[in-house]
């Protein structure tokens, strides 16, 4: 069976292989404190970023030291990771007074918390189309 000429361009691009366009990215989170509950992350883009409905999300139970927690599928781009210890499992960050957290918090870049919480810039990190993996401390702030 012979192929017609014009079509060899196009056969020529479909055994290139496409690129991959997401991947993993695995979050190493230390200083966890109690095997209580489960380590929640979210993956954001900026204008997600201290919101409850970023994008990519993941979680995994709580290990004392280390939990490494898997988010997959997350596309190229520029992120900041928001991650708690939600110890009582009811899905959301525990606040006291003043809207202080109660529950263990962390943030890529081990971004700085004062009187305010971190700005973007200073978490933000590049995510590529290969699998990677970050690392951050959680913070207990009561």
């Amino acid at each position: 069976m012979s192929t017609p000429l014009a079509l060899l361009p196009l056969l020529a691009l479909l055994a290139v292989p496409a690129p991959s366009q997401a991947a993993a990215i695995d979050v190493a989170v230390t200083n966890v404190t109690s095997a209580k509950g489960r380590i929640h992350v979210d993956i954001c883009p900026q204008e997600k970023f201290l919101k409850e409905d970023c994008p990519y999300s993941a979680e995994a139970p709580a290990t004392i030291g280390t939990t490494v927690v898997t988010v997959p599928d997350v596309p190229p781009g520029r992120y900041a990771a928001q991650v708690f210890h939600d110890r009582n499992g009811n899905g959301k960050v525990d606040r006291a007074l003043f809207g202080i957290p109660t529950e263990p918090l962390g943030f890529s870049r081990d971004a700085p918390v004062h009187m305010s919480p971190p700005k973007f810039a200073d978490a933000a990190f590049d995510h590529g189309s290969e699998r990677q993996r970050i690392t951050l401390a959680l913070r207990s702030f009561l």
